[in-house]
């Protein structure tokens, strides 16, 4: 099967498109063929191998997962011993896993991939294989974002910084579901997808900070100093600081949540950082909000797989509105 391939840390470079032996299912797990794989900020930080922390996990010199990518939908064509969710045929999303048993994990990249049978969830019909396959990662990372950590409820203005990118186009859509009135801040030519996803206020960060007091604030892009995300808060308002891009080699956007947690117990304002953990049963929860309506996945290019290293360079440059997604 063709597969994209990785061999050494690196830019899109170092991707591969080539025939590889097809992997088979082991017990706990399903092989899907691949219809569609979501490309998210992981994947370029696998990619990259940065930050270097992140190496403890995933291979100190090189990959130890060689073929990229987590997020896909698709069809399963095998069930490995135990698998009694899923059956041949059966039309999933969700996520592989970058270490599985017997070694390294398998990527989405790929023709076929394998996949732990509690890491899927049965594809919705309101969704397209594409759609579906953009929402696992970047979905479940808002759901959490909103509902767990920023606990968003409605009546309640929200800022969501970061609002056009994979996951701030859900964030935006599932504060407005949950009844918020949300300000998202983007580019300039991302503002109209931005209020086409529910805002009722946008901010042109290149002409502007936002202003203004909000009872949540989530920041999902840039790194801004938690001082002055503070400052946009009431004074027992809630700051939810996901993930993080920038920084140094080594700690990457990290170093800015270890800050935030240093100052949490002396205030009156939750501030919380978080790293999004993947699981059955949000996934599951998204499943069913597309089904009643709640959310659109905001595609906004499909690739081949030889154009992998293309998708994944434009959501590397920053220009990506929405989710890519690469169509095997």
């Amino acid at each position: 099967m063709k597969a994209v391939v990785q061999h050494r840390y690196g830019g899109v470079e170092q991707l591969e498109v080539t025939d590889i032996a097809a992997p088979e299912a082991a017990a706990g797990e399903v092989l899907v063929r691949v219809r569609a794989a979501g490309i998210e900020r992981g994947t370029v930080h696998l990619m990259t191998g940065l930050p270097l922390v992140g190496r403890a996990a995933f291979g100190l010199r090189r990959p130890r997962c060689p073929v990229p990518g987590r997020e896909l939908a698709g069809v399963v064509t095998a069930v490995g011993e135990g698998v009694t969710r899923f059956a041949v045929g059966d039309e999933v999303m969700g996520v592989t896993a970058p270490v599985l048993k017997g070694g390294a994990g398998h990527g989405s990249l790929a023709e076929l991939t394998r996949a732990v049978a509690d890491g899927l969830v049965a594809k919705p019909a309101a969704l397209s294989f594409a759609e579906a396959a953009a929402v696992p990662v970047s979905a479940s990372t808002a759901l959490q974002a909103v509902r767990d950590h920023g606990r968003v409820e409605a009546g309640q203005r929200v800022l969501v910084i970061g609002a056009s990118g994979g996951v701030g186009s859900y964030a935006v859509q599932l504060a407005t579901a949950f009844g918020a009135e949300v300000t998202g801040v983007s580019g300039p030519a991302k503002l109209e997808l931005v209020r086409e996803l529910g805002a009722v206020d946008v901010v042109d960060y290149t002409r502007g900070e936002p202003t203004g007091v909000f009872d949540v604030v989530l920041d999902l892009a840039g790194n801004r100093p938690v001082r002055r995300l503070r400052q946009l808060l009431t004074p027992t308002g809630t700051l939810v600081i996901v993930g993080g891009e920038g920084g140094g080699r080594w700690l990457g956007g990290i170093g800015r949540q270890v800050g935030l947690k240093l100052v949490a117990p002396f205030t009156h304002q939750r501030l919380v950082s978080m790293l999004a953990k993947e699981n059955r049963e949000d996934f599951q929860v998204l499943a069913d909000l597309a089904t009643q309506g709640a959310y659109r996945p905001a595609v906004e290019r499909t690739f081949t797989l030889d154009e992998s290293a293309k998708a994944i360079g434009h959501l590397q440059s920053g220009h990506a509105r929405g989710k890519v997604v690469v169509l095997p």
